[in-house]
């Protein structure tokens, strides 16, 4: 059984246009390719932040929303979304819900390598409680949605520059993270 792990390449135009081993796509000249991102929120609305493992090939030891991910050909992006969630972070999802369908980014980080991606974002509930595996994510905190727009102005560095990007297309007027806005996204 084939367990190598194939993003989807993508046109310009966000058309696919073939398959790439994840292992070898990023790097300093990364083709555009599909993934996700996903953003948790606990029952009393505080935002899940996990901090990246340093073996990750980008953004190594930075903090960032709940979890990303790539969904393999022909799977459907909300089953890679649970799939993912349940590997890296050992946790089960409630409420699924697509937030931005067209975030699109391209960033490099320190080392060189390229992210290139077309990203939709989801929301989701938790549903249980956080187990990491410690080769994706090194630690985790629920934060207060206003810690983290304090922390996001402040501070942007800190932080993975997709999960910036997001939370300035997803928040409010004024810049105030509203998780309930996040949850009821579609």
């Amino acid at each position: 059984m084939d367990h190598e792990e194939r993003v989807i390449l993508l046109d310009e135009d966000g058309s696919p246009r073939g398959v790439a081993p994840k292992e070898g796509v990023h790097h300093a000249d990364t083709p555009l390719h599909l993934a996700f991102s996903c953003h948790v929120i606990d029952e009393r609305g505080r935002i899940l932040l996990t901090r990246r493992a340093l073996g990750k090939v980008t953004w190594p030891g930075t903090w960032t929303n709940a979890f990303c991910g790539h969904p393999q050909p022909f799977e459907h992006i909300p089953d890679a979304v649970t799939r993912r969630a349940h590997q890296e972070l050992g946790l089960a999802l409630r409420g699924i819900r697509l937030a931005l369908p067209d975030f699109r980014y391209r960033a490099v980080d320190a080392s060189g390598i390229v992210e290139n991606e077309v990203c939709p974002v989801y929301t989701a509930v938790a549903a249980g409680e956080v187990h990491p595996d410690p080769s994706e994510a090194m630690e985790h905190r629920w934060v207060e949605p206003a810690d983290l727009a304090g922390a996001l102005t402040s501070a942007p560095w800190a932080f993975s520059p997709w999960l910036v990007m997001q939370a300035e297309q997803m928040s409010g007027a004024g810049g105030e993270i509203r998780p309930e806005a996040w949850r009821a996204a579609a």
